[in-house]
């Protein structure tokens, strides 16, 4: 048994410290994100947490214009829509998230393949709705 725990509070934990992390079987390697107690290639219940480089690629997105209400709140609505795309990150693992650094009013301008980096509240703000954000840094 793992001595560790991977709880979903601990991995927004890990977000709130500025760390992306994942959990790595320490039987198969496989890497999962978000993080997991158990390997579902080989059943093993060895994971250790490891840190990512938060930097990947943009490889789908949507731009939502019916929120749910945690983003409701938190000013986005029909008017102001958001982008959420999956991310596939530089050590394999996809994910999705909240993605910025785009113009979610004109999706054409959007590029799968654009590189992407993950964004950290900064100081002691709230990361908001959304505990996992990624902004373009360039495009392909």
């Amino acid at each position: 048994m793992s001595p560790h725990s991977f709880t979903h509070a601990e991995y927004l934990a890990h977000l709130q410290n500025h760390v992306l992390a994942a959990s790595r079987c320490q039987n198969c390697g496989e890497l999962y994100l978000p993080p997991r107690p158990l390997c579902r290639r080989c059943f093993a219940q060895d994971m250790r947490w490891e840190e990512l480089s938060g930097r990947g690629e943009l490889v789908a997105f949507t731009v939502v214009h019916i929120v749910p209400s945690a983003m409701l709140e938190a000013g986005y609505d029909q008017d102001r829509p958001y982008v959420s795309g999956l991310v596939r990150l530089e050590e394999g693992p996809t994910i999705s998230a909240l993605i910025t650094g785009v113009d979610a009013h004109h999706p054409e301008t959007i590029r799968v393949g654009s590189q992407v980096r993950v964004v950290f509240p900064r100081g002691d703000q709230d990361p908001g709705p959304a505990p996992l954000v990624f902004e373009v840094v360039s495009e392909s």
